[in-house]
Protein backbone atom coordinates (compact mmCIF):
# COMPACT_ATOMS: atom_id res chain seq x y z
CA UNK A 1 0.00 0.00 0.00
CA UNK A 2 1.77 3.36 -0.74
CA UNK A 3 2.08 6.04 1.91
CA UNK A 4 0.04 9.27 0.97
CA UNK A 5 1.60 12.50 1.58
CA UNK A 6 0.37 15.46 3.57
CA UNK A 7 -3.29 16.15 2.70
CA UNK A 8 -4.14 18.86 0.31
CA UNK A 9 -6.06 22.18 1.89
CA UNK A 10 -8.01 24.81 0.64
CA UNK A 11 -8.01 28.19 3.03
CA UNK A 12 -11.41 30.47 1.49
CA UNK A 13 -13.73 32.92 2.71
CA UNK A 14 -16.57 34.44 1.77
CA UNK A 15 -20.69 33.70 0.19
CA UNK A 16 -21.33 30.48 0.41
CA UNK A 17 -21.45 29.94 -3.35
CA UNK A 18 -17.94 31.55 -3.60
CA UNK A 19 -16.71 28.83 -0.95
CA UNK A 20 -18.10 26.16 -2.95
CA UNK A 21 -17.04 27.50 -5.89
CA UNK A 22 -13.46 27.34 -4.61
CA UNK A 23 -13.60 23.89 -3.44
CA UNK A 24 -14.33 22.87 -7.17
CA UNK A 25 -12.13 24.70 -8.91
CA UNK A 26 -9.40 23.89 -6.71
CA UNK A 27 -10.09 20.04 -6.60
CA UNK A 28 -11.84 19.69 -10.02
CA UNK A 29 -10.64 16.18 -10.70
CA UNK A 30 -11.37 14.89 -7.42
CA UNK A 31 -14.70 15.50 -7.32
CA UNK A 32 -15.27 14.33 -10.79
CA UNK A 33 -13.33 11.57 -9.86
CA UNK A 34 -15.89 11.16 -6.79
CA UNK A 35 -18.91 11.57 -8.66
CA UNK A 36 -17.60 8.28 -11.57
CA UNK A 37 -17.15 6.41 -8.55
CA UNK A 38 -20.22 6.77 -7.32
CA UNK A 39 -22.09 6.02 -10.57
CA UNK A 40 -19.91 2.84 -10.95
CA UNK A 41 -20.63 1.38 -7.72
CA UNK A 42 -24.54 1.91 -8.36
CA UNK A 43 -23.84 0.15 -11.26
CA UNK A 44 -21.85 -2.76 -9.50
CA UNK A 45 -24.66 -2.73 -7.39
CA UNK A 46 -27.84 -2.94 -9.10
CA UNK A 47 -28.85 -6.05 -8.13
CA UNK A 48 -29.04 -4.99 -4.62
CA UNK A 49 -30.04 -2.01 -4.72
CA UNK A 50 -32.14 -2.06 -8.19
CA UNK A 51 -31.10 1.67 -8.56
CA UNK A 52 -29.85 3.53 -11.44
CA UNK A 53 -27.46 6.68 -11.51
CA UNK A 54 -30.40 8.50 -13.47
CA UNK A 55 -33.01 6.50 -11.15
CA UNK A 56 -30.66 8.15 -8.10
CA UNK A 57 -31.06 11.77 -9.78
CA UNK A 58 -34.77 11.30 -9.64
CA UNK A 59 -34.54 10.64 -5.78
CA UNK A 60 -31.77 12.62 -4.68
CA UNK A 61 -33.73 15.64 -5.93
CA UNK A 62 -36.79 14.65 -4.04
CA UNK A 63 -34.71 15.73 -0.51
CA UNK A 64 -33.47 19.03 -2.08
CA UNK A 65 -36.70 21.12 -1.41
CA UNK A 66 -36.43 20.03 2.24
CA UNK A 67 -32.82 21.78 2.11
CA UNK A 68 -33.84 24.46 0.18
CA UNK A 69 -36.59 25.07 3.21
CA UNK A 70 -34.32 25.28 6.18
CA UNK A 71 -30.24 25.08 4.67
CA UNK A 72 -30.23 27.39 1.15
CA UNK A 73 -26.83 28.31 1.87
CA UNK A 74 -25.59 24.66 1.58
CA UNK A 75 -27.18 24.05 -1.11
CA UNK A 76 -25.73 27.58 -2.23
CA UNK A 77 -22.32 25.30 -1.49
CA UNK A 78 -23.78 22.82 -3.35
CA UNK A 79 -24.24 24.97 -6.45
CA UNK A 80 -20.84 26.24 -6.23
CA UNK A 81 -18.92 23.13 -5.99
CA UNK A 82 -20.72 21.71 -9.07
CA UNK A 83 -19.85 25.15 -10.93
CA UNK A 84 -16.57 25.41 -10.32
CA UNK A 85 -16.04 21.69 -10.40
CA UNK A 86 -17.43 21.67 -14.01
CA UNK A 87 -20.19 18.85 -13.22
CA UNK A 88 -24.11 18.84 -12.94
CA UNK A 89 -25.49 20.23 -9.82
CA UNK A 90 -28.03 16.92 -9.99
CA UNK A 91 -24.86 14.97 -9.38
CA UNK A 92 -23.48 16.65 -6.75
CA UNK A 93 -26.87 16.36 -4.85
CA UNK A 94 -26.30 12.44 -5.38
CA UNK A 95 -23.52 12.63 -3.64
CA UNK A 96 -24.91 14.27 -1.04
CA UNK A 97 -27.74 12.48 -0.37
CA UNK A 98 -26.22 8.90 -1.35
CA UNK A 99 -27.03 6.94 2.04
CA UNK A 100 -30.77 7.87 1.80
CA UNK A 101 -30.78 7.45 -2.13
CA UNK A 102 -29.33 3.64 -1.67
CA UNK A 103 -31.27 2.79 1.82
CA UNK A 104 -28.07 2.66 3.65
CA UNK A 105 -27.06 -0.43 1.83
CA UNK A 106 -23.51 0.93 1.74
CA UNK A 107 -20.48 -0.23 3.43
CA UNK A 108 -22.29 -1.24 6.35
CA UNK A 109 -19.70 -0.76 9.12
CA UNK A 110 -17.81 2.43 9.34
CA UNK A 111 -15.72 4.89 11.38
CA UNK A 112 -14.53 5.40 15.30
CA UNK A 113 -14.68 8.39 17.21
CA UNK A 114 -12.86 9.26 20.26
CA UNK A 115 -12.59 12.27 22.65
CA UNK A 116 -11.06 12.78 25.85
CA UNK A 117 -11.16 15.85 28.06
CA UNK A 118 -9.36 17.59 30.70
CA UNK A 119 -9.47 14.52 32.99
CA UNK A 120 -8.14 12.46 30.84
CA UNK A 121 -5.08 14.03 28.80
CA UNK A 122 -1.55 14.60 29.86
CA UNK A 123 -1.81 18.15 29.50
CA UNK A 124 -5.05 19.32 30.14
CA UNK A 125 -6.36 19.81 26.71
CA UNK A 126 -9.43 18.49 25.19
CA UNK A 127 -8.72 16.20 22.33
CA UNK A 128 -11.13 14.54 19.59
CA UNK A 129 -9.91 11.71 17.44
CA UNK A 130 -12.16 10.28 13.94
CA UNK A 131 -10.76 7.27 11.96
CA UNK A 132 -13.21 7.69 8.29
CA UNK A 133 -13.67 4.56 7.27
CA UNK A 134 -15.35 4.52 3.61
CA UNK A 135 -15.27 3.08 -0.39
CA UNK A 136 -11.64 2.76 -0.79
CA UNK A 137 -12.28 4.24 -4.54
CA UNK A 138 -12.60 7.97 -2.50
CA UNK A 139 -9.35 7.81 -0.74
CA UNK A 140 -7.48 9.81 -3.72
CA UNK A 141 -10.32 12.34 -3.47
CA UNK A 142 -9.36 13.70 0.65
CA UNK A 143 -9.29 17.43 0.99
CA UNK A 144 -9.53 19.47 3.97
CA UNK A 145 -11.02 22.76 4.31
CA UNK A 146 -10.18 25.85 6.39
CA UNK A 147 -13.01 28.43 5.68
CA UNK A 148 -14.27 31.54 6.65
CA UNK A 149 -17.87 31.56 5.42
CA UNK A 150 -19.55 35.09 5.48
CA UNK A 151 -21.89 34.99 9.06
CA UNK A 152 -20.64 31.96 10.03
CA UNK A 153 -17.67 31.03 12.26
CA UNK A 154 -14.39 30.03 10.19
CA UNK A 155 -14.10 26.14 10.20
CA UNK A 156 -11.32 23.37 9.16
CA UNK A 157 -12.99 20.34 8.20
CA UNK A 158 -12.48 17.01 6.03
CA UNK A 159 -14.39 15.71 3.24
CA UNK A 160 -14.11 14.06 -0.38
CA UNK A 161 -14.72 14.61 -3.91
CA UNK A 162 -18.52 16.74 -4.26
CA UNK A 163 -19.35 16.07 -0.55
CA UNK A 164 -20.01 18.86 1.70
CA UNK A 165 -17.43 19.41 4.76
CA UNK A 166 -19.06 18.12 8.12
CA UNK A 167 -15.94 16.53 10.26
CA UNK A 168 -13.86 18.77 11.80
CA UNK A 169 -13.92 21.97 14.15
CA UNK A 170 -14.83 25.81 14.30
CA UNK A 171 -13.27 28.81 15.94
CA UNK A 172 -16.09 28.85 18.56
CA UNK A 173 -14.59 25.32 19.88
CA UNK A 174 -17.33 23.09 19.02
CA UNK A 175 -15.97 19.46 17.09
CA UNK A 176 -17.75 17.56 15.19
CA UNK A 177 -17.82 13.74 14.13
CA UNK A 178 -20.27 11.70 12.62
CA UNK A 179 -20.85 7.89 12.74
CA UNK A 180 -23.08 6.05 10.29
CA UNK A 181 -26.03 4.37 12.35
CA UNK A 182 -29.30 2.71 10.88
CA UNK A 183 -32.77 3.34 11.95
CA UNK A 184 -35.70 1.99 10.44
CA UNK A 185 -37.47 5.20 10.41
CA UNK A 186 -35.39 7.34 7.41
CA UNK A 187 -37.20 9.18 5.00
CA UNK A 188 -37.07 11.87 2.63
CA UNK A 189 -36.28 14.92 4.03
CA UNK A 190 -33.10 16.88 4.77
CA UNK A 191 -29.92 14.27 4.22
CA UNK A 192 -27.60 13.87 7.06
CA UNK A 193 -24.67 15.40 5.65
CA UNK A 194 -26.44 19.24 4.85
CA UNK A 195 -27.59 19.04 8.97
CA UNK A 196 -24.33 17.55 10.11
CA UNK A 197 -22.85 20.57 7.50
CA UNK A 198 -24.63 23.24 9.42
CA UNK A 199 -23.52 22.16 12.71
CA UNK A 200 -19.88 23.62 11.19
CA UNK A 201 -21.72 27.02 12.83
CA UNK A 202 -22.68 26.50 15.95
CA UNK A 203 -21.69 28.81 18.78
CA UNK A 204 -22.25 26.26 21.64
CA UNK A 205 -23.34 22.98 22.35
CA UNK A 206 -26.86 23.22 22.71
CA UNK A 207 -26.54 24.97 19.55
CA UNK A 208 -24.97 22.19 17.52
CA UNK A 209 -27.94 19.63 19.46
CA UNK A 210 -30.19 21.91 18.29
CA UNK A 211 -29.24 22.10 14.51
CA UNK A 212 -28.69 17.90 14.26
CA UNK A 213 -32.35 17.06 16.15
CA UNK A 214 -33.69 19.98 12.95
CA UNK A 215 -37.47 18.76 11.87
CA UNK A 216 -37.91 16.98 8.88
CA UNK A 217 -34.49 15.13 9.05
CA UNK A 218 -33.94 11.97 6.27
CA UNK A 219 -32.59 10.11 9.11
CA UNK A 220 -29.26 10.27 11.41
CA UNK A 221 -25.61 9.66 12.57
CA UNK A 222 -24.17 9.80 15.68
CA UNK A 223 -22.89 13.20 15.99
CA UNK A 224 -20.10 13.40 18.76
CA UNK A 225 -20.32 17.04 19.83
CA UNK A 226 -17.35 18.21 21.88
CA UNK A 227 -16.24 21.51 23.56
CA UNK A 228 -13.32 23.22 24.23
CA UNK A 229 -14.66 23.69 27.78
CA UNK A 230 -14.33 19.67 28.00
CA UNK A 231 -18.29 19.00 27.11
CA UNK A 232 -18.72 16.31 25.20
CA UNK A 233 -21.68 14.41 24.02
CA UNK A 234 -22.98 11.34 21.79
CA UNK A 235 -26.31 12.61 19.99
CA UNK A 236 -27.64 9.04 19.09
CA UNK A 237 -30.26 10.46 15.68
CA UNK A 238 -32.62 8.91 13.62
CA UNK A 239 -35.45 10.42 11.47
CA UNK A 240 -37.82 11.00 14.36
CA UNK A 241 -36.07 9.92 17.59
CA UNK A 242 -33.19 10.88 19.60
CA UNK A 243 -30.22 9.79 22.39
CA UNK A 244 -27.80 11.63 24.34
CA UNK A 245 -25.40 10.36 25.90
CA UNK A 246 -22.79 12.37 28.01
CA UNK A 247 -19.12 11.99 28.51
CA UNK A 248 -19.52 11.82 32.65
CA UNK A 249 -15.94 10.29 32.88
CA UNK A 250 -14.10 12.05 30.98
CA UNK A 251 -14.20 10.03 27.66
CA UNK A 252 -16.64 9.10 24.99
CA UNK A 253 -16.52 6.30 22.22
CA UNK A 254 -18.75 5.54 19.74
CA UNK A 255 -18.45 3.16 16.19
CA UNK A 256 -22.07 2.26 14.23
CA UNK A 257 -24.71 1.02 16.37
CA UNK A 258 -26.84 2.26 19.24
CA UNK A 259 -25.55 2.70 22.85
CA UNK A 260 -28.79 4.27 23.92
CA UNK A 261 -31.58 1.84 24.85
CA UNK A 262 -34.37 3.54 23.22
CA UNK A 263 -32.49 4.14 20.30
CA UNK A 264 -31.34 0.11 20.08
CA UNK A 265 -35.43 -0.27 19.48
CA UNK A 266 -35.14 1.73 16.25
CA UNK A 267 -31.67 -0.10 14.85
CA UNK A 268 -32.55 -1.97 11.73
CA UNK A 269 -30.65 -5.49 11.24
CA UNK A 270 -28.42 -5.01 14.38
CA UNK A 271 -27.05 -8.22 13.73
CA UNK A 272 -24.70 -7.75 10.43
CA UNK A 273 -23.43 -4.37 13.10
CA UNK A 274 -20.96 -7.07 14.79
CA UNK A 275 -17.57 -5.91 13.71
CA UNK A 276 -18.90 -2.39 14.73
CA UNK A 277 -19.36 -3.54 18.23
CA UNK A 278 -15.76 -5.24 18.61
CA UNK A 279 -14.19 -2.28 17.56
CA UNK A 280 -16.42 -0.09 20.09
CA UNK A 281 -15.18 -2.21 22.94
CA UNK A 282 -12.05 -2.64 21.50
CA UNK A 283 -11.36 1.32 21.13
CA UNK A 284 -12.99 1.34 24.77
CA UNK A 285 -10.61 -0.80 26.41
CA UNK A 286 -7.38 0.69 24.77
CA UNK A 287 -8.84 4.23 26.06
CA UNK A 288 -8.77 3.11 29.40
CA UNK A 289 -5.32 1.46 29.69
CA UNK A 290 -4.08 4.96 29.53
CA UNK A 291 -4.80 7.72 32.16
CA UNK A 292 -3.13 10.42 30.66
CA UNK A 293 -3.80 10.55 27.01
CA UNK A 294 -1.93 12.83 24.30
CA UNK A 295 -2.57 13.35 20.65
CA UNK A 296 0.25 10.48 20.05
CA UNK A 297 -1.51 8.08 22.08
CA UNK A 298 -4.89 8.34 20.51
CA UNK A 299 -3.07 7.73 17.26
CA UNK A 300 -1.98 4.68 18.25
CA UNK A 301 -5.54 3.42 19.14
CA UNK A 302 -6.13 4.65 15.47
CA UNK A 303 -3.81 2.17 13.91
CA UNK A 304 -4.91 -0.46 15.59
CA UNK A 305 -5.39 -4.11 14.05
CA UNK A 306 -7.19 -6.54 16.58
CA UNK A 307 -10.17 -8.23 14.15
CA UNK A 308 -8.44 -7.50 11.36
CA UNK A 309 -9.26 -6.44 8.78
CA UNK A 310 -12.84 -4.99 10.26
CA UNK A 311 -10.33 -3.58 12.91
CA UNK A 312 -10.24 0.14 13.85
CA UNK A 313 -7.33 0.87 11.11
CA UNK A 314 -9.80 -0.51 8.70
CA UNK A 315 -8.76 -2.58 5.84
CA UNK A 316 -11.64 -4.77 5.05
CA UNK A 317 -11.57 -4.67 0.86
CA UNK A 318 -13.96 -7.04 -0.82
CA UNK A 319 -15.19 -7.65 -4.37
CA UNK A 320 -18.44 -7.10 -2.82
CA UNK A 321 -19.00 -2.96 -3.67
CA UNK A 322 -21.48 -2.40 -0.77
CA UNK A 323 -19.26 -3.99 2.05
CA UNK A 324 -15.75 -3.03 0.28
CA UNK A 325 -14.35 -0.42 2.81
CA UNK A 326 -11.02 1.13 4.58
CA UNK A 327 -9.75 4.02 6.64
CA UNK A 328 -9.52 6.30 4.28
CA UNK A 329 -8.33 9.54 6.75
CA UNK A 330 -7.60 9.41 10.10
CA UNK A 331 -7.41 12.76 12.24
CA UNK A 332 -6.78 13.90 15.83
CA UNK A 333 -7.93 17.62 16.95
CA UNK A 334 -6.49 19.23 19.50
CA UNK A 335 -9.44 21.92 20.46
CA UNK A 336 -7.61 23.38 23.18
CA UNK A 337 -4.39 24.45 20.38
CA UNK A 338 -7.07 24.71 17.36
CA UNK A 339 -5.32 22.53 15.30
CA UNK A 340 -5.75 19.28 14.04
CA UNK A 341 -3.45 15.95 12.90
CA UNK A 342 -4.38 14.62 9.93
CA UNK A 343 -3.22 11.09 8.49
CA UNK A 344 -4.53 10.28 4.67
CA UNK A 345 -4.96 6.98 4.26
CA UNK A 346 -4.17 4.12 6.48
CA UNK A 347 -3.23 5.57 9.71
CA UNK A 348 -0.82 2.64 9.96
CA UNK A 349 0.89 3.25 6.63
CA UNK A 350 0.58 6.94 6.37
CA UNK A 351 2.15 9.78 8.41
CA UNK A 352 -0.10 12.56 10.90
CA UNK A 353 0.67 15.79 9.13
CA UNK A 354 -0.61 19.29 11.70
CA UNK A 355 -3.00 21.59 10.51
CA UNK A 356 -4.07 24.84 11.86
CA UNK A 357 -7.26 26.40 11.82
CA UNK A 358 -6.91 30.17 10.28
CA UNK A 359 -9.65 32.38 11.11
CA UNK A 360 -8.73 35.94 9.19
Amino acid sequence: MTTRPAIPIIEVKGSHTAIGQAMGEAFREQIQHNIENAKILIDKAYDQLQLSWDSSIIQAKKYIPYVEERYPQYVDEMRGIAAGAHAKFDEVCVINALEGVTSDALHLTKCTSIAVNQMRTANGNVLVAHNEDWTPEDEPDVYLVNAKPDNEPAFLAMTYGGLLPNIGFNEHGIAQCCDSVYPDDCRIGIPRILYSRAVLAASTPADAIRRILVSQRAAGYNHMIVHDSGEMYNIEVSARQFGMLYGEDGYLVHTNFYLDPTMRQMEDEPDELISARVRYYRALRLLKQTNKHTSLTLQEIQKDHVNYPDSICNHGIDSNPLTSEKTIFAMVIDLTNCQMSASWGSPCKSPYNSYVLKTD
